[in-house]
This record gives structure tokens, C-alpha cells and sequence, in this order.
């Protein structure tokens, strides 16, 4: 399975003209509302996941990170949803910003935001992360005014003092409030500070780590399908 875009393509049926014959025409006219229907049924919307490193799957196979996995129960539940992740090593709020416009040249469906980490690990002024963040939603609703949108929250390590911690955790709060999008408060729910399912550096989970970044996202994700 690959988290990438797929063009989809489907050839055209053609059929035989109609010698005036009334009955040949109203096969013809059935035949099509046929094709019609299955172009429908194979045309899958898209979820984009737009993060940073724990997105893209830090050191693992793409395959083994949170957004194929969720490619993963889509595909089982064959529900009509197509998988991207757009996940980048680094990307601050600042740099979503930036890049986003990519991203939506193509039409998205579903936009999950895992932006933020970055800036709090480098101390980063949060009402400028909370200013991007903002301005990285209305960017995605510009593209589709329809489109459905979960905020997944992060939290900065302890050693960036109990004042920028509770800031930090309100920014995501805040924001998901604001924009009236769906929120899961912390995507490293039941991974972060655990050794066994973080690699050496201590902040990107594991394959095994990832399993549960699945089903912490398919818990809020599910519901807007």
C-alpha cells in the first residue's frame, strides 16, 4: 500500500449507434446510467495528514506510521477514503504555512493538522504558532468550504517550564475552539515518556508506537467519515 496520490482513470464505454430502433436506445441510456454509477463508486475522497516528523514516520518504513495504518482500517472497513500523508521532518506552523498551498492543489476532503511540536521544542512565541495554525485552517476551507478537519494536540517536555507547558496545551485548545474543528487533545496519548515505544532520541514512536497513534486519531477520525 502507498500513502500517495493516485490519479484515477476511467476508460469510456462505446456503443453502437442506433438505427432508430426505440428499444436499442433505451439500453443505451441504461448501459451509461450504469457506467455513471461505478465512476461514482471508484472515486475515493481524500484525507490529507499534514505534520512534521511523527507524521511522516521518523526513521520507519511510511508504511508503519499512524496515516498508512489508518489507510489500513479504511481499506478494511471499505469505506471510499484515500490516505496521503504529507507529513515533513522539521515543518514548524510557520513552514505549514508555507507549504500548504501545495498541498491543496489538489482537492482535500479531510485535513488532519499535526503542527506545533517544533515550535515549542525550540521555545517558539506560541500567539505566532496560534496565528498559523489559524491561518493554515482557513487556508484548507478556502480550497473546500466543505472540507472536515481534526486538530491533533501535542505537549512540550517538562523541562520548558510549567508556564509555557499550560500555554503550549491551551494554543491547541483554543484554536480547535475558535475554527470549530474536531480535536483530539494529545496524539502521543499512551507513547510519550514510555521507552519501549519511542526510539532512542526519546520523541518519535516506535512501529509499535505508531499502532497506538492509530487508533488514538481513528477514535475522533471515524466520526467524520
Amino acid at each position: 500500500m502507498k500513502t500517495t496520490f493516485y490519479l484515477l482513470s476511467v476508460l469510456s464505454l462505446f456503443f453502437v449507434a442506433c438505427t432508430g430502433n426505440s428499444s436499442q436506445k433505451e439500453q443505451n441510456n441504461n448501459v451509461e446510467s450504469t457506467d455513471e454509477k461505478t465512476v461514482k463508486e471508484i472515486e475515493k475522497q481524500r484525507i490529507v495528514f499534514f505534520g512534521n516528523s511523527i507524521t511522516a514516520g521518523y526513521q520507519l518504513d511510511p508504511d508503519d506510521a499512524f496515516p498508512a495504518l489508518i489507510q489500513e482500517k479504511i481499506d478494511s472497513l471499505k469505506l471510499p477514503y484515500e490516505c496521503i500523508n504529507a507529513g515533513l521532518s522539521g515543518e514548524t506552523t510557520a513552514g505549514g504555512l508555507q507549504r500548504v498551498e501545495w498541498i491543496l492543489k489538489g482537492k482535500v476532503n479531510v485535513f488532519v493538522l499535526e503542527l506545533g511540536a517544533n515550535d515549542g521544542l525550540r521555545g517558539l512565541p506560541l500567539d505566532e504558532s496560534e496565528k498559523n495554525l489559524m491561518a493554515i485552517i482557513d487556508k484548507v476551507r478556502q480550497n473546500n468550504e466543505a472540507v472536515k478537519i481534526l486538530l491533533l494536540g501535542m505537549e512540550v517536555p517538562p523541562n520548558m517550564g510549567d508556564e509555557y507547558i499550560l500555554e503550549f496545551r491551551n494554543m491547541f485548545g483554543r484554536v480547535a475552539a475558535d475554527k470549530q474543528v474536531a480535536f483530539l487533545p494529545f496524539l502521543l496519548e499512551g507513547v510519550a515518556g514510555k521507552r519501549d515505544l519511542n526510539l532512542a532520541d526519546g520523541i518519535h514512536p516506535t512501529e509499535e508506537g505508531h499502532r497506538i497513534l492509530a487508533e488514538n486519531v481513528w477514535k475522533v477520525l471515524k466520526d467524520l467519515l
